[in-house]
């Protein structure tokens, strides 16, 4: 029951305050697995993209949030869950390979971590891998004017969210799960989410 009265809540907030806009929502599968995939600049992308979208997100969080009982028993509700950074993390894998093979929304930050300067960074492997071991389709999203959220003067501004069509690296499902194809995947999902950010 939070998820839907947050994402209402937040949708109202959005409107009001931000003029937010969201385009290419037609590009969103309206069932099935899937990974969603975005540039990350502000704390506030999860928020904005679990909220542009009609389903239900499955965040993987940095384990350090959930160290705080409050916050972290938040976010659970919210479907987020944790993950270490800078290490292997089978369970947290294990979790979204699960969301993945019942149907769901799984949201990940190819980046890792946040852009101060909104520039892309280096993508991580992780996204490839799991898109490869769930054989499933890659949701480029990108958000736009969200690093400017919460700073002053930045309300009645306007931010977007952009939202590509879905990209399936089938050729590469039945391939072994080499570095190289791990890099190639990666880049192609920051390109796809580039070509975003660029659009006019």
């Amino acid at each position: 029951m939070l998820y839907p009265f947050a994402r209402g809540l937040f949708r109202g907030i959005f409107r009001v305050l931000w003029r937010w806009k969201i385009s290419g929502l037609d590009n969103f599968p309206v069932k099935g697995p899937v990974v969603v995939v975005s540039n990350h600049v502000s704390n506030w992308d999860p928020i904005v993209i679990g909220t542009a979208l009609p389903r239900p997100v499955h965040f993987m969080a940095k384990e350090e949030l959930f160290r705080y009982p409050l916050l972290g028993n938040l976010l659970i509700r919210l479907n987020a869950f944790p993950v270490k950074r800078g290490q292997p993390d089978r369970s947290a894998i294990r979790r979204a390979l699960e969301i993945l093979g019942a149907g769901g929304v799984l949201g990940l930050f190819p980046e890792g971590s946040r852009s101060k300067t909104g520039e892309l960074l280096k993508p991580q492997p992780g996204v490839a891998m799991i898109a490869l071991k769930a054989k499933v389709p890659v949701l480029p999203v990108a958000c736009v004017g969200t690093d400017k959220m919460g700073k002053k003067g930045s309300f009645f501004q306007s931010f977007e969210v952009r939202i590509g069509k879905p990209i399936e690296y089938i050729e590469y499902y039945e391939q072994k799960l080499s570095t190289k194809n791990l890099e190639i995947i990666s880049q192609d999902i920051m390109e796809q989410i580039a070509l975003l950010l660029r659009k006019e």
